[in-house]
């Protein structure tokens, strides 16, 4: 007191009746106190006199205090509000402490939050009541714990340990320990004696659900509940808690119309999962004000995203421009395609079906029932429930649902105009596409839908999928794609530069993946599967978390493919598809590191099929890594090799082009098996040029150790050599010329022809790279400027540029062909972890932990390096002497002869020719590993093998 006094700000006559408000009528409670220095505590009742004699002395003579103090370390926010309700319109405390200090915490650098609301309203003001915030920097007792660190007494917060009684310690204990071995929140909600108050504490992992603090406000507002206190504490293992005090309004009219708080907190309980997966969805304002429940703005929100995708653009004039025009002619064609991308990318943007869907929150409303009524699930009965059934039970029971017919007729007679009536259709198209979902499952960590790919136009994707996932969180979205049920692929993550990269990769999403695929779906003529794949686009905001958006996607494909064991944690959904599905996945972009993780957690998850589930994990889960033993540029290389082999080229005198560099696993190991000039290598980081050719042992040097052309020596770089990077300006080249844009440079620099090169091998780069608006760039007099091209990069040269580039003269070997051996190691991988029991298979497939590699492991790794390179080779051959022969363009025949070979695999399905068993026999003998047949015996490969596998492995 004599230190507030002692300052000179407040009256003599008010120091006392200010310290007593700030103590007692605040609702901070008693270990504040304890812990907080007075010269804090003087300056916060300083600050939050001197904010009332502001609100004081403005016109409207409202007290409307607002105070914030913001340091590095700390902060300090007190506001104004009425209990229950979300302000949209005041400071928004919480979002801006979320977007300073939570958002960006790591278990190096975190923070924790207090907040306390006043028990009473401040006088003079109808329910205003104060709500304070304290934000502290963590200070951990031990900053750097083990892996595996639970111990709350040495992963927790000094100030958090000191305050914290012993049952908020045992309740923090226990709910850490489960979210550690669980890849979603968990939930727990504890009664306080002698109220009706609720104590609601969530654990997750720190960084995976940004925005959730400030959502769950919107959360329980919408249940017109208030929170007398919360907390954010973050633990230094990664883990952060969020405890909620929650109580009713004391107003009788707001309380007969909503459920009590018995029945509410349960129903926040079950939404909590579903806010997690996406805190703050783009619909979220009319879920903040209370015009929509929650589920219907995330559903919105799902909706959203799937009709950027899908909206049919095109239209029927485009595809009868399709008919009259000719796809061959190169001017017809280039013409088509610029049409069909000014459609798909200008018509309906993103933004502009945001805005129309927001126009109309009560259809919104109707489509959501529509889709709850045929996926929502109550499990126990609504007699059974604790208190009440769920609100999305007694919604189906109170609202009329409507059938399609009618939602039809509703959405043409609400709706302002004929594009505003494209979209909310789309909605309808949605719904009925949806096969099963874990939209209403108890826990989750993003949201996956389970397709039918029907409604997909024949005239677009004229190969159909068999299956389809569309995967949502607020850290990405993804789809996984494939075009049989079993089936194999890749699962890549696509990054964005900034904000018009993600626009264009957004746009782009659901196509970039089903080329990729059916791409796939061509390359794996030489093996039983099908072709698949995956692919994650990261949010604008969230482009480190990689990881995190990983292991959300697989774990919420899982929730669709795994039965439900666990009540209450993973209970049943419908399932219209009516058939177990497997799906096989392996490493591609950005996901090599990340494998490892997916196989442990398909095993904890109880899949019998963990060990075949994803491919290219590390030895020591009996995996054979892509990247360490090279087996996707083995293919690309024989195709190289054959070329010049064909021709009688010495290597050494061939000048040329890579983009994908020393740190990606296609470039780095082309690197280390090339002994050509390079003259030009293209990689995230820039542009290294050198005309008189890079120095080798540098280069090799770099893949070695997989980083990128930004660490080249250049001193090693002739006069006439120079590189560029992405973040680079205004760079002056030998030749005179000014390079502007680092990035521009990079990204067209496989389009100039300024320096000549005998072979370009993309090894890494986005699709369509090279498209009929570009490619031109390549060919001078008809004539295409680079002789041979080898794509080892999926889809990087489009299918119609291809053929231009041919019939200029260029020798091209396609995607589809040429890298194709991935998916081939995949394969042969799956066969010895099905082939071999689990003992069995750990003895001989798995690396020790001393680092001792089983003989079986190493043979059988060159035995499928060989597999590889003799596929290839054979392939080269067919398609060079096909086209000596037909005249027919390489790219033409190489699907030709994968379609031959798929069309051929699938006729043989069909026929009887398995039950003639010495047939089988005999066709497995010759087409199964020999090492694995001496190993295992082919008798115990069949009687261990699944049987539908074995069908897919006759011939």
């Amino acid at each position: 007191m004599d230190q507030l006094e002692s300052k000179g700000f407040i009256p003599t006559e008010f120091v006392a009746g200010e310290a007593e408000w700030f103590y007692n009528q605040l609702g901070i409670d008693d270990t504040y106190f304890q812990t907080e220095t007075v010269d804090a505590i003087v300056t916060q009742i300083l600050s939050l006199y001197a904010a009332k004699v502001a609100a004081y002395a403005r016109d409207d003579k409202k007290l409307e205090i607002r105070l914030d103090k913001e340091a590095e370390d700390h902060a300090v926010y007190i506001d104004t509000s009425k209990p229950g309700i979300t302000s949209v319109d005041g400071p928004r405390y919480e979002q801006r402490i979320e977007k300073k200090y939570v958002n960006g915490s790591t278990p190096s650098n975190s923070y924790r939050v207090e907040t306390f609301r006043s028990p009473t309203p401040i006088p003079g003001d109808d329910g205003q009541q104060l709500r304070c915030y304290f934000v502290y920097k963590c200070q951990f007792v031990n900053p750097n714990p083990g892996p595996n660190e639970t111990n709350i007494d040495i992963i927790g917060e000094k100030r958090f340990l000191q305050k914290a009684t012993e049952n908020t310690k045992a309740i923090y204990q226990e709910i850490i320990t489960n979210a550690v071995n669980r890849s979603g929140p968990v939930i727990e909600m504890f009664e306080i004696e002698k109220s009706r108050e609720k104590r609601l504490v969530i654990a997750y992992r720190q960084g995976s659900a940004m925005g959730l603090f400030s959502a769950l406000s919107d959360l329980y507002h919408y249940y017109r509940l208030t929170s007398s206190r919360k907390y954010l504490e973050n633990f230094s293992n990664g883990i952060t808690v969020i405890s909620l005090y929650l109580r009713p309004l004391k107003d009788a009219e707001i309380a007969a119309k909503y459920p009590p708080i018995e029945a509410a907190v349960h129903q926040i309980i079950k939404e909590v999962s579903l806010l997690y997966c996406i805190p703050q969805n783009r619909f979220q304002h009319h879920f903040a004000v209370g015009r929509l429940s929650l589920q219907e703005t995330i559903y919105a929100h799902c909706a959203w995203v799937f009709v950027q995708q899908f909206l049919n653009r095109l239209g029927s004039e485009y595809t009868s421009l399709t008919d009259v025009l000719d796809s061959n002619n190169s001017v017809h064609a280039e013409l088509l395609a610029k049409i069909k991308k000014r459609l798909r990318t200008e018509t309906f943007t993103s933004d502009y079906i945001s805005e129309i869907v927001n126009k109309y929150p009560e259809l919104i409303h109707k489509l959501y029932l529509d889709f709850a009524n045929t996926h929502y699930v109550q499990t126990r009965g609504p007699a059974e429930d604790d208190f009440l059934p769920t609100l999305s039970y007694l919604r189906l029971q109170v609202d009329e649902v409507l059938d399609g017919a009618k939602l039809k007729q509703l959405i043409s007679s609400t709706v302002a105009n004929e594009h505003d009536e494209m979209v909310m259709s789309a909605f309808r198209v949605f719904n009925a596409a949806i096969l099963k979902t874990n939209f209403f499952t108890p826990t989750k960590v993003a949201l996956s839908f389970r397709l039918n790919p029907d409604f997909l136009p024949e005239h677009e994707y004229p190969q159909r999928l068999y299956g389809m996932f569309l995967v949502i969180s607020s850290e990405f979205r993804g789809f996984h794609l494939r075009f049989r049920d079993i089936a194999r692929g890749g699962i890549r993550i696509v990054k964005s530069r900034n904000k018009e990269a993600y626009s264009i990769n957004a746009r782009s999403l659901f196509d970039e993946n089903y080329n990729l695929a059916n791409t796939q779906q061509r390359k794996n003529k030489d093996i039983p599967e099908g072709g698949a794949k995956g692919v994650i686009l990261l949010d604008v905001n969230h482009q480190d978390k990689a990881a995190v958006a990983f292991e959300k996607y697989i774990d919420s494909i899982l929730d669709l493919l795994l039965p439900p064991v666990s009540p209450g944690i993973k209970d049943p959904i419908v399932d219209l598809h009516g058939k177990d599905e497997i799906l096989f996945m392996g490493p591609d972009e950005n996901t090599a590191e990340l494998v490892d993780w997916a196989t442990e957690h398909a095993r904890n998850r109880g899949a019998p099929w963990w060990k075949s589930f994803f491919t290219g994990k590390s030895p020591k889960l009996g995996g054979i890594p892509h990247d360490t033993y090279g087996m996707t540029t083995l293919s690309v290389r024989q195709y190289v090799l054959g070329i010049y082999r064909k021709l009688k080229i010495d290597p050494s005198t061939v000048r040329k082009l890579q983009t994908g560099g020393p740190d990606g696993d296609l470039g780095s190991n082309e690197i280390l098996l090339a002994n050509e000039k390079y003259t030009a290598i293209v990689d995230g980081s820039g542009v290294i040029v050198d005309p008189n050719g890079l120095d080798h042992e540098e280069l090799v040097r770099l893949a070695k150790k997989r980083v990128t052309i930004s660490e080249f020596d250049l001193s090693k770089l002739s006069p006439e050599g120079y590189r560029v990077l992405v973040d680079e300006s205004n760079v002056k080249l030998p030749n005179g010329e000014f390079i502007h844009n680092g990035m521009i440079f990079r990204n067209t620099f496989h389009l100039r022809r300024e320096l000549p090169y005998d072979v370009f091998v993309p090894c890494g780069g986005r699709p369509e790279s090279i498209d009929l608006s570009t490619v031109g760039k390549l060919i001078h007099n008809g004539k295409s400027t680079i002789p041979y091209i080898v794509e080892g990069a999926n889809l990087f040269i489009t299918q119609d540029s291809k053929l231009r580039l041919e019939r200029s003269g260029c020798i091209l070997f396609k995607d589809a062909s040429a890298n194709k051996g991935g998916v081939t190691s995949s394969s042969l991988e799956v066969l010895a972890s099905l082939s071999f029991n689990d003992d069995e298979f750990v003895e001989n497939m798995c690396v020790r932990e001393d680092g001792s590699v089983p003989t079986f492991y190493q043979d059988y790794v060159k035995q499928v390096q060989e597999v590889i390179k003799q596929n290839a080779t054979l392939e080269f051959e067919a398609i060079w002497r096909e086209h000596e022969q037909t005249g027919l363009l390489r790219s033409v025949l190489s699907d030709r002869l994968s379609l031959a070979i798929t069309k051929l695999d699938e006729e043989l399905q069909k026929t009887e020719l398995w039950d003639n068993v010495e047939l089988r026999r005999s066709v497995l003998d010759d087409a199964l590993p020999k090492l694995l047949l001496n190993k295992i015996g082919l008798d115990t490969i069949l009687q261990r093998v699944s049987f539908y596998f074995q069908c897919q492995n006759q011939f």
